[in-house]
Order: structure tokens, then C-alpha cells, then sequence
């Protein structure tokens, strides 16, 4: 009998009621995640990837955003029938977050030191040296100087430093599931492929699973085992990773993977994608 998953999502569908009428953000979406398995969720901005990702904790303000069907359960437990203290708990603990706008997300007015020792007091209160248990962790995403630099604040540190210092965050409170909404977005070339090193690294040394929203094919090759592409709201095609890079099914999908600019190819102009085609099919 095969393990239960870690995650289900069945069919689920938002919805956000505006001033201007109702938009349905995502719309009958299903997959699942075993433990130390890598899900990459890919499509255009507003295709509702984040969406999704933030609906696993009830992260959407309610209103405007309304849960109009289907169930989201965590190992094997509803997330719309949890309390709000157990959805406390699940939040930073069992189900972390890193966004792709760093800079943002930290906290300017607190160093490093204070923002993850605030997550470890509040998930992990079985720590007793809480300074050792922040350098454990800077120093396993790759920072320099762990004991000096937990104590900068976000804008000493470059913008590569301050997506570490976040991946550590989310690592120290121990997740199951690690979800990595745009985690290179905001980065140059050489900082994105060693932040998705850090990543598959991470991965294997902590036995945990991830689900990556992106809109870059080009990144998931090398770390994710399945992808479901998002267009529109809808999941399109959902698969095996090496299944769907090298035999797209959906014309959606082909468009994606032909928008990546591939070196050594000849000189030619990168396809753009004919939305007004894609929706009569």
C-alpha cells in the first residue's frame, strides 16, 4: 500500500469578489506531494501559481478571496476544518515560505539574528541556545561569517545574501514542506543558479519536500520530479518532469519551453506566446 501523501489537493477553486466582478483565480486544481519530492508549479504571472501556493495555509485575505470548492489536506488532515491555532502552528512550522522579493519580506528595523530567532521561539521551543541554532543554519545555506553577519540588518547584506538569510528563516523551524514561490526572480544569472544549488542541496540533506512556482522552465530540470504547468487558473498538464520537457502535450506548455533562450542555438527572435489562439483551443 503506497505512503499516504505528505499533501492532496482536490479540486480546488478561488475566487475574489471586487468592485469590478468576480475573477476565478484558480479553478479545479488537483495534485499531490510525497515526502522529499519536488513539485514545480510553472506558468505566466497570473495564471494563479501563487495563489495556490498561498491557499495551503490559508494565507489569501478572506475577503476579498473565497474558497469555493474542493479540500486541501495536510497529511491526511483538513485545512479549511483546522482552528486557527493549529493553522498557527502548521504556518513557518510545517509549511514554510520564501518569497522572490527578499527585501521585502525581511523586516528592515530588526537584524537577521532577531527575525529567525523569532521564528525558532515561536516553532521550535524545545531550543535552548537559540544564537547556535541561527548560525547552524546561516551557515548551511552558504553565509560567510554566520556569528557576524545574523547580526546586519537586511540592507547590509546583497541581494543574494538576503534570499539565504530567508531560506535559513524558513529551514530553522524544520519544514516538511519548503514552498519557494519566485525564489530567483529578483537575482542576476550567477545568483540564481547557485540559490537552486543551494536548493537540491538542501533537499537531499534534509529529506524534505518543496514545491518551486516559477515561470522558468529553464530552472526546474535539475530539481524538480514532477511539474504542473498553470495557465488561466487551470492545471493544463501535470507530469514527470523529464516526461514533459522532452513531450509537451499541451500547446500552452510548448509555448513556455520554446520562450527559453538556449545558448549556442542560432541567432533567432524568442517565440512569444498567442494568447488569443491558446483560448479557442
Amino acid at each position: 500500500m503506497p505512503d499516504q501523501p505528505l499533501l492532496e489537493v482536490r479540486d480546488l477553486s478561488i475566487r475574489f469578489v471586487t468592485e469590478n466582478g468576480n475573477v476565478d483565480a484558480v479553478k479545479n486544481v488537483s495534485f499531490d506531494l510525497q515526502r522529499g519530492e519536488t513539485l514545480a508549479i510553472v506558468g505566466e504571472s497570473g495564471s494563479g501559481k501563487s495563489v495556490t501556493a498561498l491557499s495551503l495555509t490559508r494565507l489569501l485575505p478572506e475577503p476579498p478571496a473565497h474558497y469555493v470548492g474542493g479540500e486541501i489536506l495536510w497529511k491526511g488532515e483538513n485545512i479549511f476544518a483546522m482552528r486557527p491555532r493549529r493553522l498557527r502552528q502548521i504556518r513557518g512550522g510545517d509549511i514554510a515560505y520564501i518569497f522572490q522579493e527578499p527585501s521585502t519580506s525581511l523586516n528592515p528595523v530588526f537584524t537577521i539574528r532577531n527575525q529567525i530567532a523569532e521564528a525558532i521561539k515561536l516553532h521550535r521551543r524545545d531550543v535552548k541556545d537559540v544564537d547556535t541554532e541561527i548560525v547552524k543554519w546561516l551557515n548551511l545555506v552558504g553565509i560567510v561569517e554566520p556569528e557576524k553577519r545574523m547580526r546586519d540588518y537586511p540592507h547590509q547584506l546583497s541581494g543574494g545574501m538576503q534570499q539565504r538569510a530567508m531560506i535559513a528563516m524558513a529551514l530553522s523551524c524544520q519544514p516538511d514542506l519548503l514552498v519557494a514561490d519566485e525564489p530567483t526572480t529578483a537575482l542576476d544569472v550567477t545568483i540564481q543558479a547557485q540559490i537552486m544549488a543551494q536548493l537540491r542541496e538542501l533537499k537531499s540533506k534534509l529529506s524534505m519536500a518543496i514545491i518551486l512556482i516559477t515561470h522558468n522552465f529553464g530552472i526546474i530540470s535539475d530539481i524538480a520530479d514532477r511539474v504542473a504547468v498553470m495557465y488561466r487558473g487551470n492545471i493544463v498538464e501535470y507530469g514527470q518532469t523529464r516526461d514533459v520537457l522532452s513531450n509537451p502535450q499541451h500547446p500552452y506548455t510548448r509555448a513556455l519551453i520554446d520562450c527559453i533562450p538556449r545558448l549556442g542555438a542560432k541567432r533567432r527572435r524568442l517565440t512569444t506566446i498567442d494568447h488569443a489562439r491558446l483560448q479557442t483551443l
